[in-house]
């Protein structure tokens, strides 16, 4: 797998991160949830795992072709948090090389889901780019 990145959002020193991929594919890195409540709202099939990240971290899309702005809260987005961060599922990238590659912190864990799922939940805004 060949990835590209697209863009970071930080605060604090933390990193959510957004890469393409030659797949046709994104992997989204964030914070791993690990809240036991939350947890046990989710259906997570095994080889998936769900991560936290800033909303704003999807407006690097543009920057791979995808325009619009968030307005459908379906999978790959399974909660949009009180603060406004999205948890994300998909399957968990257990790639050795891929992991080495993000420098993965202990609190981070990275996914890999489809272009066309994310494509799904946008709508274009009249600009043709996002407002966030």
């Amino acid at each position: 797998m060949q990835i590209r990145f697209l863009g970071k959002e930080t605060s604090g020193g933390d990193s959510p991160t957004l890469y393409a991929t030659d797949r046709q594919t994104y992997l989204i890195q964030g914070y791993k949830v690990t809240d036991p409540e939350i947890l046990a709202k989710l259906d997570i099939p095994e080889g998936e795992t769900c991560v936290e990240i800033y909303a704003r971290l999807l407006a690097h899309l543009s920057k791979d072709g995808l325009h619009g702005v968030v307005t459908s809260w379906a999978p790959p987005i399974v909660r949009v948090m009180e603060n406004g961060n999205y948890l994300v599922q998909g399957p968990r990238v257990t790639d050795p090389a891929i992991r080495a590659e993000l420098a993965l912190p202990d609190n981070e864990d990275c996914i890999e889901v489809p272009r066309e799922a994310l494509r799904a939940l946008l709508e274009e805004n009249d600009r043709g780019v996002d407002d966030a």
